[in-house]
């Protein structure tokens, strides 16, 4: 009998052996450091795209035309949503504070609870992801469909910056448009929370409103909630413009991209509501 000799680097190991192991662990680490790279790759792209687009803003305010009419469209026509939301979450709050409250004695307090709730939490959140879900889903379908339809690359050959011609002006509008609207929504929340305590309920008209005017303070607590405002609607603007322009210019992509949009907007707005949150009121 002959002897079955192998070639060099290819001897066989019962069932794969430490060899097929050591591959799959090799394979596993470079599918992981792939994975990171092409994420922190990302990132980058985003960083320079949203660069991009604060070097194409003075461009833009140059025709304020445009900017007028993407705070129509993107303002004006989330602003159904917005009222309406703000009604419901103000009816509903005064109910649910003043069973709490008045357990304790304090239904006197219902003003400023309420208050305080929709103009430093209420208003900028909830305002922002119906803003991330109406207008933010809008902005990316919009892009995507001019990418696919070879319109931005159209304007590519004629000199035309897209950023500045296209994107720039939509930043703007939402930076104008979700502040108006969280405080529209905070405004209308309170009104709905008097109509359900006060005529509803029976609580004193003049202490609802007295305590408010006492308690509640125009920077800190007003100013505050501005302010997360302007950074949620430039989280949501800069997310969804970011998304429209870089999806696949199919149908499928342009689906995919306006999904990513609420995702990534809803997630940054929970998460960067609580860094400002610690930020703002950490100390008295």
């Amino acid at each position: 009998a002959h002897s079955v000799r192998h070639p060099p680097g290819r001897l066989r190991r019962p069932w794969g052996g430490p060899a097929r192991a050591a591959d799959r662990t090799m394979s596993f680490v470079a599918r992981l450091g792939a994975g990171t790279l092409e994420h922190f790759r990302g990132w980058g792209h985003a960083a320079f795209f949203f660069l991009d687009l604060l070097r194409a803003v003075p461009a833009s305010l140059r025709r304020f035309g445009l900017v007028v009419a993407q705070i129509h469209a993107i303002g004006n026509r989330s602003l159904v949503i917005i009222l309406a939301s703000g009604l419901a979450v103000g009816f509903v709050l005064a109910l649910q504070m003043y069973y709490a409250l008045v357990a304790y004695g304090a239904a006197e307090s219902l003003g400023l609870i309420v208050n305080l709730a929709l103009v430093r939490e209420l208003g900028p959140v909830v305002s922002a992801l119906l803003f991330a879900g109406r207008a933010g889903t809008s902005l990316t379908a919009e892009i995507g469909l001019m990418k696919a339809g070879e319109q931005i690359a159209a304007m590519e050959l004629m000199a035309i910056d897209p950023k500045a011609r296209v994107l720039a002006p939509r930043l703007i509008a939402g930076l104008v448009s979700l502040p108006l609207l969280a405080g529209l929504f905070s405004a209308v929340g309170i009104l709905g929370a008097w109509v359900v305590a006060v005529q509803l309920i029976g609580v004193d008209s003049g202490n609802f409103w007295s305590i408010m005017q006492t308690r509640v303070d125009v920077w800190r607590d007003i100013g505050n909630g501005v302010v997360k405002s302007i950074v949620f609607g430039l989280i949501c603007t800069v997310v969804a413009l970011y998304q429209g322009y870089e999806t696949a210019a199919t149908p499928e992509g342009v689906a995919h991209a306006t999904t990513h949009t609420v995702v990534i907007s809803s997630l940054w707005i929970l998460g960067m509501d609580f860094i400002l949150t610690a930020l703002m009121f950490s100390t008295p």
